[in-house]
């Protein structure tokens, strides 16, 4: 039997990401992700998985976000019993989201169910808290650059990739092949997170897309940050920030920090109100390695806001009219603390909501940022007269320039460039810039489509 590739999520759009290898009657899954963003995605989450869950032979984690991971307790669910590789601070970060994930599920089910804002009768949740428990079991770690055998004749490498802590290229090597994953590449120069390491060669290369077809911004984000907050308190207003739990909030806290340290937002109150954010921004002085900041830097970023793990406090900071920033999960505003922060401020003009990352088609940040003036958040709607506001800057998502870098270190041309975790028009313009400037042979992969890799 030949080695083949199927994408079953992450081709077409930015979420669900799970990639199939097949040869010799076994099979082994790349990334594990949720479906997010638009109700036609969100759906297949509940569908069945494509192929029989115990038929695969293993998994291995390229990072811990939700849409590389969040699928794992379902797929245990359903019957697969292998195991799930990955790198150590994945495993811990995927210790914390999967059960965030699970609790999210539960409480939201709960929550429709006790309102009657759903049309199941009884509305459950996708996967609960003791799946993701019986799920994270699965999980083993695998140290960077050491080859580990997965599944029979197959060993992966993983190097790190940026992006945040953890995150990991996937080099496979099966039947005389070898194929690099990229997962999602960090940035060069970042602050927070190594460069993506080059590597060297590969057959075959499946890489990411979500900004393909756009460049970052090179403005400072301290400065910009800093801007947004400082015209906003003048008003008398609130800064809430919707964001990622993992990687963008600590990048958030070091920078506000550091405008704390410059004497640019004096005594304006910060808050992290998302415990998963906060256990997530604990362990980054544990994993030292993964990260460029160092221990004193690590620790005094991740003291400049108040915590707030409880209920109580996140009503709290919702009921005080003083001036602050908070910060809140989730980055897409999908779900989470950030929805109570965005219907409690989100009408009032003196107020600014401020995106940090990526917005998935369909999501409420991608709503927001295209102009909307409403939300529909707890069964009803919202206006929304707050400013809107963007800091691509801060993104953690190579962008085309970034990803092309990424690609020239190669030092042969690879058999095919398979693009992949990208919008269409995205994925496009990246397939024709890797065809035009490496002259490359290039496809945006199709969803289900298996392709032979001869």
């Amino acid at each position: 039997m030949s080695l083949s590739l199927t994408s079953l999520g992450g081709a077409g759009t930015v979420t669900g990401s799970k990639h199939l290898l097949e040869a010799d009657g076994r099979r082994l899954l790349i990334d594990c992700g949720l479906f997010q963003g638009v109700k036609v995605l969100r759906e297949r989450n509940w569908a069945p998985f494509p192929v029989d869950a115990a038929s695969l032979d293993a998994v291995v984690l390229t990072h811990a976000h939700l849409d590389h991971s969040g699928y794992v307790p379902k797929l245990v669910r359903e019957g697969f019993n292998g195991p799930v590789h990955c790198s150590s601070a994945t495993a811990d970060l995927c210790d914390i989201l999967l059960k965030d994930s699970a609790h999210i599920a539960e409480k939201d089910a709960e929550y429709a169910n006790r309102k009657g804002h759903t049309k199941h009768k009884p509305a459950l949740p996708l996967y609960t808290v003791r799946d993701a428990e019986q799920a994270l079991k699965r999980l083993k770690s695998v140290s960077f650059e050491a080859d580990t055998n997965v599944v029979e004749g197959a060993t992966i490498r993983l190097r790190r990739a940026g992006h945040i802590l953890g995150a990991a290229t996937v080099e496979v090597r099966w039947r005389n092949r070898t194929l690099l994953f990229s997962g999602d590449l960090g940035r060069y120069g970042d602050v927070f997170m190594p460069d993506p390491e080059p590597v060297a060669e590969a057959d075959y290369i499946v890489v990411e897309s979500t900004y393909g077809d756009r460049i970052h911004p090179k403005h400072n984000p301290m400065e910009a940050l800093g801007a947004v907050i400082e015209r906003t308190v003048r008003r008398g207003g609130t800064v809430v920030i919707p964001a990622f739990a993992v990687g963008r909030t600590q990048v958030l806290l070091y920078h506000l920090w550091m405008l704390k340290r410059a004497g640019r937002i004096g005594t304006v109150p910060i808050f992290l109100d998302s415990p998963m954010a906060i256990n997530a921004t604990e362990l980054l002085c544990s994993h030292l390695d993964d990260h460029r900041f160092p221990p004193d830097v690590c620790e005094q970023s991740c003291e400049i806001a108040t915590y707030t793990r409880d209920v109580e406090g996140s009503k709290a900071i919702t009921a005080s009219p003083m001036p602050k920033v908070v910060i809140a999960g989730s980055g897409m505003a999908t779900g989470g603390r950030v929805l109570h922060h965005i219907k409690a401020f989100g009408p009032d003009e003196k107020n600014t909501i401020l995106f940090a990352g990526y917005q998935a088609a369909g999501t409420r940040g991608a709503r927001l940022l295209a102009g909307d003036t409403e939300l529909k958040m707890f069964g009803q709607w919202i206006p929304i007269r707050a400013e809107i506001d963007n800091l691509p800057e801060l993104s953690a998502h190579a962008d085309a320039d970034e990803i092309l870098r990424w690609l020239g270190g190669f030092k042969r041309p690879p058999k095919r460039v398979f693009i992949v975790h990208g919008e269409p028009a995205a994925s496009d313009a990246l397939r024709m810039r890797i065809e035009r400037k490496l002259g490359w042979d290039a496809v945006v992969v199709e969803d289900a489509r298996r392709y032979e890799l001869s």
